[in-house]
């Protein structure tokens, strides 16, 4: 069977690309867009509706181009849009949230920690996480858009520790990187964290869910990637090759409408 249509991926910047390299290891032979919204980056400090807005817009520039499921590569944009993507457009749509239930279930200590975005850790979303799976486990948070801006700046080696020390200090044992661009620096993050704390991403049990969803033979189409970008092209093209791992072209994202609803 062939693919009827590619598979879109989106983030408001080049986090996503971290979600996008597990679909690629789950699935060598899809076709793939990913869209960053770079024109609205970082989602993580914008209000949910205008969060909604955009996943509403890039859902329907994505169906447009034929996709036959949407992935939304971004914590904040699945709390915010998630439910009225799939209220609005009939296709297999894969969110994510921060791996509160896997890190619970993994502590030694009873603590963990989550690094994520001030959109992530203050959504309704994320509160009824941890009233589902926390327990009597304590979670510690730390909004960190600095690091969001380190990798949207292609910067190896970015100063973690500022994000980190904190939840080590309140006695964490795992911590969940609650934001895809964080996978990006997970080398200085463990460094940060010591060798006795766990990491924990959400992007390979993303993947595995896109592959569930859909019907068997759909991974033997084209391998081809298309990336889009709402911003400048040109400036976004370094970083997204360094992150991706290959060249790349980066064209304008066909987003019909910037406007908030």
């Amino acid at each position: 069977m062939s693919i009827p249509g590619p598979i879109g991926v989106f983030d408001s910047g080049l986090g996503g690309l971290s979600v996008l390299h597990e679909i690629r290891r789950t699935l060598p032979r899809a076709e793939l867009i990913y869209c960053a919204d770079h024109a609205f980056l970082p989602y993580g400090e914008r209000p949910p509706a205008q969060v909604r807005a955009r996943a509403l817009a890039i859902g329907a520039a994505f169906r447009q181009a034929g996709a036959c499921a949407i992935v939304i590569a971004c914590n904040t944009a699945t709390a915010a849009a998630a439910e009225a993507l799939r209220a609005r457009i009939a296709l297999p749509i894969v969110g994510m949230e921060p791996a509160v239930k896997p890190a619970t279930a993994a502590t030694r200590a009873g603590v963990v920690g989550v690094l994520g975005t001030g959109g992530t850790l203050q959504s309704a979303r994320f509160a009824a996480l941890l009233e589902r799976f926390a327990g009597n486990v304590r979670v510690v948070t730390r909004p960190a858009p600095e690091l969001v801006a380190a990798v949207e700046r292609g910067e190896a080696g970015a100063p973690v520790g500022a994000a980190v020390r904190p939840l080590v200090g309140a006695g964490a044992d795992v911590i969940v990187l609650g934001c895809t661009h964080f996978p990006f620096l997970r080398a200085e993050i463990a460094t940060a964290a010591g060798p006795d704390v766990r990491l924990i991403e959400t992007g390979p049990a993303v993947a595995r869910r896109l592959a569930a969803l859909l019907p068997p033979g759909r991974a033997r189409g084209a391998a081809g990637v298309r990336f889009w970008t709402t911003g400048d092209p040109a400036l976004i093209r370094p970083a997204l090759e360094r992150l991706w791992g290959a060249s790349a072209a980066v064209a304008p994202a066909p987003v019909a409408s910037l406007e908030v609803e």
